[in-house]
């Protein structure tokens, strides 16, 4: 059970505090920025898809006919679009494996900004492909979008994750997580036909994701890069004092560089892992299975399902079609509030209980959709149903499957173990998005209805991990969170320890040589609040 000390303030008591003290201009500003340039593109080009569907095919076809003469088969058709549309899940995938090589190299608000040229370049494609009459343009376009999105789902998290005071880690680190919904919803208003859901706009409605990065390029590399970077792998502690006099107000900036030393004095004798090495890596096999569960989970949750087919969904729900995309934006408005609710909700109720929450109503709906799939032919009102377990999934998702697990991700791992952790679970994340985006519609007609069990099955196995496996690491520092999970390791690890004069640590959690530290968790290790 959650307790919370009686001498706390309420809720909305509790964030105007944390407003007031902590939450800077500087903060706040950056916070936006690198989500509003960056993450909401992920939930842009995620949606953007859905609507101009019959366009773009129609597009393809009347290429082949003028290149060959002949028109394409429905199944080649139906094969190029599902590539169209599965491509930017394979150019993510490409965009996680090297964002560990760029955070190393650049530092995270220097990838954020440098990597803003792919977007200029996939819009440009994607915006004159028809006048080029090259269908080839739109998916390279929709591939390099792609790199970027793999890029910016990690690297965005891990930056705010690592600027943020450890009160506020929960809060900045959903806000991505809003941006992405404002991002689907911006992709389904423009989609309308009173606006750029016409045949002749359709390259335009691919290609403004550019005017969102200009913005974010022209005002993002006037804020400083986060102090952990500068301080614990550049070692340049003038720049640190800079960077948290920019981010902090009314705190102890020099017991934050205290805490900053101490892990650094921690890895000094610690390169950056690479993945094979953090996979090998006993001491944080818990971390690591983690990141690898949430991250298969929030994929195979059905949410991309959801996003990339909602009116093919709607359709077989019974919606007239002439309201279906009506529908398909009100359920944009769903994923803001609930990304809103989740984000100003965590730093009170935690990153557990928002996961496991998520995932057990996502669960509830899945089966909430099958059993209205099922009866709608003899009882018509099930379409109502079903729109409403759509949308009972999408708010399960936004609550906090879309955002905690790569929040948790940044908290689960030290500076050195971090960014090939973020290739792991983007990886993941983009290897599981593919899948469903391309398996999804074959399912579909293989399973009908019946499909949905099996995201309900993954998305209760992930509550149930949660609950049983991850503890909560609100208010914790990084180090204290690795002690938190050093506990579920045997307690006389001979490999770790060494009888001498005195007991020493040699090796807690990958945390390097603790010398003269004794085996003592104090009360802020426990599992749960």
């Amino acid at each position: 059970m959650l307790r919370i000390n009686s001498s706390c303030p309420p809720l909305g008591e509790l964030f105007f505090f944390c407003v007031l003290q902590q939450l800077t201009a500087s903060l706040l500003a950056v916070a936006f920025l690198t989500s509003f340039g960056s993450s909401m593109l992920y939930g842009y080009n995620l949606a953007v898809v859905n609507s101009p569907a019959g366009y773009i095919k129609d597009f393809y076809n009347k290429t082949m006919i003028n290149r060959t003469g002949a028109a394409l088969t429905e199944e080649t058709l139906t094969i190029i679009y599902s590539l169209t549309v599965s491509i930017f899940a394979i150019g993510g995938l490409l965009g996680s494996l090297i964002v560990g090589m760029l955070v190393t190299r650049f530092g995270r608000k220097g990838t954020v900004v440098k990597t803003t040229m792919l977007v200029f370049i996939a819009g440009s494609l994607m915006g004159f492909s028809r006048i080029c009459k090259s269908p080839e343009m739109v998916i390279i376009g929709r591939f390099i979008t792609g790199i970027h999105s793999g890029i910016s789902l990690s690297v965005v998290p891990m930056y705010l994750g690592e600027i943020a005071p450890k009160s506020l880690r929960g809060f900045l680190g959903l806000v991505p997580c809003i941006f992405i919904s404002t991002g689907v919803f911006l992709a389904q208003i423009l989609g309308l036909h009173e606006l750029l859901g016409k045949e002749e706009y359709w390259p335009l409605f691919l290609s403004v994701v550019v005017v969102p990065t200009f913005v974010q390029l022209m005002l993002l590399p006037w804020f400083p890069e986060s102090p952990r970077y500068l301080l614990i792998e550049k070692d340049n502690i003038h720049a640190t004092i800079t960077a948290l006099k920019w981010y902090r107000a009314n705190c102890n900036i020099q017991a934050e560089i205290e805490e900053m030393q101490e892990e650094q004095r921690s890895l000094s004798t610690l390169e950056t892992l690479s993945v094979w090495k953090l996979v090998r890596d006993d001491t944080v096999r818990w971390q690591v299975l983690s990141v690898v569960v949430i991250n298969i989970g929030m994929q195979l949750s059905s949410i991309d399902a959801i996003w990339f087919y909602t009116n093919d969904i709607f359709e077989n729900a019974g919606i007239p079609p002439p309201e279906i995309p009506y529908t398909t934006a009100g359920t944009g408005i769903i994923e803001i509030v609930a990304a809103l609710v989740g984000c100003f909700t965590i730093e009170k109720l935690g990153r557990r209980p928002l996961m496991i929450g998520g995932f057990a109503v996502m669960g509830v709906c899945s089966v909430g959709i099958t059993v209205a799939f099922s009866l709608q032919a003899q009882l018509s009102f099930m379409r109502y149903i079903s729109v409403c377990c759509v949308i009972g999934i999408i708010a399960g998702f936004c609550i906090g499957p879309a955002g905690v697990p790569f929040l948790i991700t940044a908290e689960l791992f030290k500076q050195s173990h971090r960014p090939a952790a973020y290739i792991i679970g983007g990886s993941l994340n983009w290897v599981s998005n593919f899948t469903v985006g391309f398996i999804f519609p074959f399912m579909q007609m293989s399973a009908g209805a019946y499909s949905y069990l099996v995201f309900a099955t993954v998305c209760f196995s992930v509550a149930i991990y949660v609950y049983f496996i991850i503890p909560e690491t609100k208010n914790k520092t990084f180090m204290e969170i690795s002690q938190m999970f050093s506990r579920k390791q045997p307690i006389m690890d001979t490999q770790g320890l060494i009888l001498g004069d005195q007991l020493q640590l040699k090796k807690m959690n990958g945390y390097g040589g603790l010398e003269n530290a004794s085996l003592d968790f104090n009360s802020s290790s426990s599992y749960r609040n």
